[in-house]
């Protein structure tokens, strides 16, 4: 595989960056200093690098509310994203959509949705204006095996497909929809038999191998703009964590668990950096760059400003005017 020693550094930074950054997650959600609810992406990383690499600066993708990595591998700032967990003003999103929502549209990042199959309807009216406006962009939605039981999926897909939009339709089978096995919910063979009904075209592929996830979905992309159509992949994995930081797992077999670890996405990008001629001492190197970059976020992160009650007023639909009595 063709890929220059550049975007090879990138690569691995960035699968370094996340798991660092999404153990640090684990221990803050275990010692409860931020609230609401957290969920790492631990044992993705490999789909969230692999897409992204294949992906242009500012196109359009939409994630999940396991989105942490999507939005450090789409170059969101790490210390904005830190910050808006932290419900800081200096977040992303100036504190106002916390861990659940992390979006930057400057990047591309259209939302981090914590519904369900929400993103697939808003990344195809990315797409669809990038058709109508002869845009340049690439389009991606990102949702989780989960999301192809929800009508809004169906709806992007029927559309995406009748109106002929250049798009890609990214699951990342991570074994479980919240407790529910994939084998429990599926009634066919693979997820993306489900694109059969659309008369999509779809692949799937090792999630765990960012090499190859790189290549499914750059060549997919070139796809889908030649022949001006949605293509659907599948990405399998597996998910190390619980459906959300402090869940039991009790639905998750320890033995299952182990035997996923064999194949952890880290792991194996580390057996083939030797094919890419790295050298520990330059992996090394990476790791120790990727940790303090996060060390440094969470630092900043904690000693920023909470929102002012009013701020609450600004970033909405409406601006009224100051001297409207209600």
């Amino acid at each position: 595989m063709n890929i220059d020693q550049n975007k090879l550094n990138w690569i691995y930074k960035k699968l370094f960056t996340i798991r660092f950054f999404e153990e640090r997650i684990k221990k803050i959600a275990k010692e409860k200093l931020v609230p609401g609810y957290l969920h790492t992406c631990i044992g993705s990383e490999a789909i969230c690098v692999g897409v992204m690499s294949a992906l242009n600066n500012d196109d359009w993708i939409s994630s999940t509310y396991r989105n942490h990595g999507h939005a450090i591998a789409k170059n969101c700032e790490l210390k904005e994203i830190t910050s808006e967990i932290f419900g800081r003003s200096t977040g992303i999103c100036k504190g106002k959509g916390g861990s659940m929502h992390i979006s930057d549209f400057d990047k591309g990042m259209l939302g981090s949705f914590g519904i369900v199959a929400a993103g697939p309807p808003v990344v195809l009216g990315a797409a669809l204006q990038e058709k109508i406006n002869k845009g340049s962009k690439n389009s991606v939605t990102f949702f989780g095996d989960g999301a192809i039981h929800n009508g809004a999926f169906h709806e992007a897909a029927g559309l995406a497909k009748l109106w002929d939009i250049p798009m890609l339709f990214v699951c990342e089978n991570n074994g479980y929809a919240e407790a529910t096995a994939t084998d429990w919910h599926l009634n066919t063979k693979n997820l993306s038999d489900i694109s059969r009904a659309y008369d999509m075209i779809s692949y799937r592929g090792d999630g765990n191998n960012v090499f190859e996830v790189h290549e499914i979905t750059k060549n997919a992309l070139i796809e889908s703009k030649e022949k001006n159509t949605p293509i659907f992949i599948e990405f399998k994995n597996y998910r190390f964590s619980g459906q959300y930081e402090g869940d039991t797992q009790l639905y998750q077999p320890l033995e299952e668990i182990n035997e996923a670890k064999k194949n952890d996405p880290i792991k194996i990008a580390l057996e083939k950096a030797i094919d890419y001629k790295f050298s520990s001492i330059e992996i090394n190197n990476l790791k120790k760059q990727a940790l303090n970059d996060v060390e440094e976020a969470f630092k900043f992160a904690e000693t920023q400003p909470w929102p002012k009650p009013e701020d609450s007023l600004n970033d909405v639909y409406v601006n009224y005017p100051k001297n409207l009595i209600l």
